[in-house]
This record gives structure tokens, sequence and C-alpha cells, in this order.
């Protein structure tokens, strides 16, 4: 279990990836998102996660050099993560799409390079893709976005190498029990993404008596309630208070009784798309 904002937990092929990190999605090219990087690596954040289709790798790459030069971290410090955008799905131009984040990124690898959606017919020649570059020692870790559970019992049936990691959507009204515990397992580590359901939580009574218990935000008691299930999640903020708010979740710790009670919240509702419907 995390312990604070530095604490890794060992992927399938022994790669340390932060429990906790920065997420930028929708978050555009400019110098609030390079404030924003800079900020998080500041106050401890060691793990970032971008997207080809988020268009802002070159902000976040520059935000890594600058963070770089003013903190004295060494690249090897940092944890990035990027995703190969469904047009670009296929053997030859999967492997150019990691060339081209690379080079938006200003970065000689990737930590963690993901399959964003799990679009019918294609990601099994991305996935070989993927594994030549982890073989080739371009990327540290790969895995996949999005995927369900049918979806990786196809990808592995054909595939030599295990997912690391699925990134999925998971928060209180969307606990994708089932998923979880096929993950783990397989060996491959959950990931959330928009854990506070793009704010629709924030208003949550339950969640909300849980937090004034505890002294802390309903941001927080989500995020920690990610982290006590085994889940690596990646909050999303450009506000400083608020990257820093994200991280402070390391001081308490929610009791079973209130881990069952958020769990309790579960709709199966989903604010992303869903995967098993996607046309884009």
């Amino acid at each position: 279990m995390a312990n604070n904002l530095q604490d890794t937990t060992t992927l399938n092929n022994g790669v340390k990836m932060p429990w906790l990190g920065l997420g930028v999605f929708k978050v555009e090219e400019g110098q609030e998102l390079v404030d924003a990087v800079k900020a998080a690596v500041r106050h401890g954040y060691r793990s970032i996660d971008t997207a080809a289709i988020y268009g802002n790798e070159r902000s976040v790459g520059q935000a890594i050099r600058e963070a770089l030069a003013e903190t004295g971290l060494r690249r090897e410090d940092l944890f990035v993560t990027s995703k190969v955008w469904n047009a670009d799905l296929g053997y030859e131009s999967t492997l150019a799409a990691y060339e081209a984040s690379l080079e938006r990124l200003g970065l000689d690898y990737l930590d963690l390079y993901l399959i964003h959606w799990p679009v019918a017919g294609k990601y099994q020649d991305a996935w070989r893709a993927l594994e030549t570059l982890y073989k080739a020692g371009r990327v540290k870790a790969i895995g996949v976005s999005n995927f369900q559970i049918h979806h990786l019992e196809d990808l592995m049936k054909d595939a030599e190498i295990v997912p690391a990691v699925n990134q999925v959507e998971f928060h209180p009204h969307l606990t994708q029990q089932e998923l979880r515990s096929f993950c783990a397992e397989k060996g491959i580590q959950a990931e959330a993404w928009s854990p506070l359901a793009q704010g629709q939580l924030l208003g949550e009574p339950t969640i909300q008596e849980i937090a004034a218990k505890h002294g802390k935000s309903v941001a927080q008691v989500i995020i920690r309630w990610d982290l006590q299930h085994g889940v690596v999640t990646i909050p999303k903020s450009t506000k400083e208070h608020r990257i820093q708010e994200n991280a402070s979740v390391f001081d308490f710790e929610l009791s079973a009784e209130e881990m069952a009670r958020i769990d309790a919240l579960n709709q199966n509702r989903r604010v992303g798309p869903d995967p098993d419907n996607i046309d884009f």
C-alpha cells in the first residue's frame, strides 16, 4: 500500500510505477499545462500521463525538461506514459506513432505506452508493435487502456507479453469489480482514469460524510479509496493548490466499513465512452 507520493507498485515485468500521478486529459498545449506539470514535480509527483490524442505532448515534454533542470532530478526519476490513438492502430502505424510521440515529448523513451481504446480488429497488430518496441528496449513497459475482460482474453491468446497495465474508467459509480479481479489474477495493474467521474461525485452525500469525518475533501477520499483498492490513479488538475491537495492522501486511512460504503455506491455508470461501443 502507498504511504507517500513516491511509493510505487511493481509491474509484472519488474518496472516500478508510482501509485499516484498527474493526468493531463483535456488540458491544451501552453503555459498553463507547463506550469501544472512543473508544480506537480515540485510537489513530489513522479508520474505524468498523457496521450497522442490530447494534443499536448509538446507542452508536457517542455515541462519535463524545465522541471528536471530546476529540481536536479534525472529523466529516470520520472515515469511518463503516453498512448497510441485509434487512427494509428496497426503494426507499422503504431511503431510510427510511438516515434512521433517521443519526438513531440523530446524524450528518448517512455516508461509506459498504452493502446488507448480496443478498436475491434486493430488492437492485435498494435500490440505486436508494442511488443517489438518493448523487446528492442525502446519502452520500459507496455499496456492497454479501456480493455474489458473479453478484449484482454482476445489479446492474450496471441500475445507473447501480458499487458503490464490496464487503464480504465474507475470511480465509486463504476467500480469494475470483475475487471479488477481479472486483472489482479493475470498480473495486470489496474489504473484509474477519471477517478472523480469528471467532478460528478463531488456532491455524493456518503463520501461527503466520510470526508468530513477525516477532515479531508471528497476528492481526497476518492483518491484514497482508489489506492486502498490497489488501483494506480492519475487525477487531473491544472491548479497548484488542487495538485497538492490531490496528493495529500497519505496521512489517513479509510476503514473497511468506509471502503464498503463507498463500494456500495456503484451504479455501473460511465461518464466516458463504453469500450464495447466506440465509433471514433
